[in-house]
């Protein structure tokens, strides 16, 4: 895969306080990565290096070959930015305000009607003022001005902050379009279960360390958390009739059953319990979920390569 951006022993400190130690990670060509963290983990002073608004202290920054710091025009302007709290002047309107950040970026305004529909911001809402937007419109124009200009890559910070059910759905349906031309996509946020099926890989980071980077079943993998099984027994049947005397079983419910399992018996298991199908009318397989891995590596602060 064709890195995009690479970030190799970077650190940066704010006086006495180390944001960043000592992080490496690559984002690649067509690759959504989820960074995931708590308040004052270093997301966000990761996110400054890689747009070039910050200097590492130590170590190195590069997107598309260059120092974003230093380097050529022509890369930043291939960068895409939604911060967590995006602020407009609320006088201007939405499509001034585009036409705005088109001008700094030097970019084409005549792309903004087509942005405008593809993030959802409605016909009559782009000639209102910004000072008459919900919270979930101004994202909405936030994300249209990332996208000015096609960037290669997308640094997005909370991007579905105050967008309801539906366009957060038609938020990850533009993601999954911008994924599939070549665009790297990095998305910070704290909403893990919306990233669990979004994310690529999933880099965890935590006093300003990185914690973990890998898939969400590599993580699975290294941090051995035990996959759940449910079973509903059907009338008159108990965890005897199951035949899988090697599980511990705990009643959860009316005639359903949980066992924890480790990885590598879940196979077995699972044959188990569906050799008798008479005993059981359901079945439930619960993998470990992000937040639980994301638990499982804060706790042990766990570094991966």
């Amino acid at each position: 895969m064709t890195a995009t951006v690479s970030i190799t022993d970077a650190g940066k400190c704010y006086g006495k306080v180390e944001a960043v130690k000592h992080v490496s990670f690559t984002l690649n060509e067509g690759e959504t990565v989820a960074l995931v963290g708590h308040n004052g983990a270093g997301k966000t002073t990761l996110i400054k290096l890689m747009l070039g608004l910050i200097r590492p202290g130590r170590g190195s920054v590069r997107v598309l070959g260059e120092d974003p710091a230093t380097g050529d025009f022509a890369v930043r302007q291939r960068l895409g930015y939604l911060p967590e709290s995006v602020s407009f002047h609320m006088a201007l309107t939405g499509r001034e305000t585009l036409a705005f950040y088109a001008r700094l970026k030097r970019v084409d305004i005549g792309e903004g009607n087509a942005l405008f529909e593809r993030v959802g911001l409605a016909n009559e809402a782009v000639d209102r003022p910004v000072r008459t937007y919900s919270k979930g419109m101004r994202q909405r124009l936030g994300l249209a001005q990332a996208l000015l200009g096609q960037p290669r890559i997308l640094l997005l910070d909370e991007p579905t902050s105050g967008l309801d059910p539906a366009l957060r759905r038609q938020f990850y349906d533009l993601i999954t379009d911008l994924r599939s031309t070549g665009t790297t996509i990095l998305l910070s946020s704290h909403a893990l279960t919306e990233l669990e099926d979004r994310a690529d890989r999933v880099i965890i980071v935590n006093g300003g360390l990185k914690a973990a980077d890998g898939t969400l079943e590599d993580l699975r993998r290294l941090a051995r958390l035990p996959t759940r099984i449910g079973v509903t027994l059907a009338d008159g049947k108990n965890a005897a009739d199951l035949g899988a005397s090697d599980a511990t079983w705990r009643t959860t419910g009316d005639r359903t059953l949980e066992a924890a399992v480790q990885p590598e018996n879940k196979i077995a298991l699972l044959h188990q319990v569906t050799a008798h199908p008479a005993v059981i009318t359901g079945l439930h397989v619960m993998e470990p979920s992000l937040d639980d891995v994301y638990a499982h590596f804060l706790a042990g602060q766990v570094k991966t390569p």
